[in-house]
């Protein structure tokens, strides 16, 4: 079968692999119709993670069920279905208390388990024609049939949940005002995520221009350029003090306001001009004294681009003085998709909820190097990209 395979720093091609059989009479195997390229998979393709080459892309997954292990009981061919990124067991401690996204038996020696993902165990990804789904009546959640929806259901495997998650980390209620920082997928998501809950303001950052219309347009938010100036002094002023609460959708590869070169429109990360621990500096000063802050964004414990020797070894330079000052809550983590996706599911179907929006392209499996060198450039008008194979 034909599947996206990593060659190296910003290389990856479509290559022939083995077809997924399969190993446990609690596997599926799964025909894929959408498979989504992440942000988090950037962190791969610029060779920021220890991914080796020949790994198989892709935790963002839905399809048909074309194979079943004789053990699968709530799950048939024909299905259609879709994988939260997260590979859990449901039933380890952490499983059984809704904490998916730390299953402690399906990557012995790590708490989580992913498709396609350095480190996140023995799971090849979905950018291919066919994916093996372990433990698949826990971890395939049934779609209606047929082709309606697919865009924004492909959305419930990763982003749209952890845009959610963000909120939640947050803890975001209604009437609340939220700064999210990062207009990528995740943070639109919780933009909207936002929106739906109530919030009263939202402020979105970033400096991609297509993003930011993205975010006032869909999310009803105030769009906060940091390439224009310090993006918590533009909130404080617009909003007229500091918000109630704080979205990091960035992660590790943040870049500093200073480095901003606002004489192109050449948006991609350069390590030089990273700051790892600039959001996080931000929310603190931007949430109001009490107030709580939610970390989706993706910070690691090793970091072989790092542009310091601190930040390698996964360290970053936190205020945390100002942070205990001002009493601030602070939750961490990857999305248990699990806890959110039939929910959102269900807001979708009854029309209450429709992320697709932020999907601005589906193409062809074959067109996927293309597609990540765009992606990763941060082009005007890449926001998420559908592959089909």
């Amino acid at each position: 079968m034909r599947a996206v395979v990593y060659q190296g720093p910003y290389e990856v091609a479509v290559e022939d692999v083995d077809e997924p059989e399969i190993e446990h009479p609690n596997d599926v195997v799964v025909d894929i119709t959408t498979s989504c390229i992440c942000g988090s998979d950037l962190h791969m393709y610029e060779g920021r993670t220890a991914a080796e080459e020949g790994i198989v892309f892709g935790h963002e997954n839905m399809g048909i069920v074309s194979e079943v292990g004789e053990a699968v009981s709530t799950l048939e061919e024909g299905d259609r279905v879709v994988m939260p990124f997260n590979v859990s067991c449901g039933f380890c401690q952490n499983c059984e208390e809704g904490y998916t996204g730390f299953c402690t038996n399906v990557n012995p020696g790590f708490a989580g388990g992913a498709y396609g993902y350095v480190a996140m165990g023995p799971y090849p990804g979905g950018q291919a024609e066919k994916l093996r789904v372990p433990y698949a009546d826990h971890n395939a959640l049934k779609l209606p049939e047929g082709r309606e929806h697919e865009d924004a259901f492909s959305l419930l495997a990763d982003i749209f949940p952890t845009g959610w998650h963000g909120t939640e980390l947050a803890n975001l209620q209604p009437g609340e005002s939220v700064a999210i920082f990062g207009a990528g997928p995740v943070g639109l998501m919780a933009a909207y995520s936002a929106k739906i809950k109530g919030a009263a303001e939202i402020y979105v950052v970033d400096q991609v221009p297509s993003r930011l219309e993205l975010a006032e347009d869909h999310c009803d938010a105030h769009a906060i350029d940091f390439s224009e100036g310090d993006p918590v002094d533009q909130i404080i002023e617009e909003h007229g003090g500091m918000v109630d609460k704080g979205v990091d959708a960035v992660g590790y590869q943040a870049t500093d306001p200073d480095d901003v070169d606002t004489d192109t429109e050449d948006y991609s990360y350069d390590p030089a001009k990273e700051n790892p621990a600039v959001v996080i500096n931000n929310l603190i000063r931007v949430v109001r004294p009490t107030g709580e802050l939610g970390i989706p964004g993706l910070y690691v414990p090793e970091d072989p681009g790092a542009p310091d020797d601190m930040a390698a070894q996964g360290r970053l330079g936190i205020d945390f003085g100002k942070f205990f000052e001002k009493g601030l809550k602070c939750g961490t983590g990857q999305c248990n998709v699990k806890e959110y996706n039939r929910y959102l599911r269900d807001m979708i179907i009854e029309g209450r909820a429709d992320p697709s929006w932020v999907v601005s392209h589906r193409v062809d499996l074959e067109e996927a190097p293309e597609m990540y060198e765009a992606f990763d450039a941060r082009e005007e008008g890449v926001t998420k990209v559908l592959l089909e194979p």
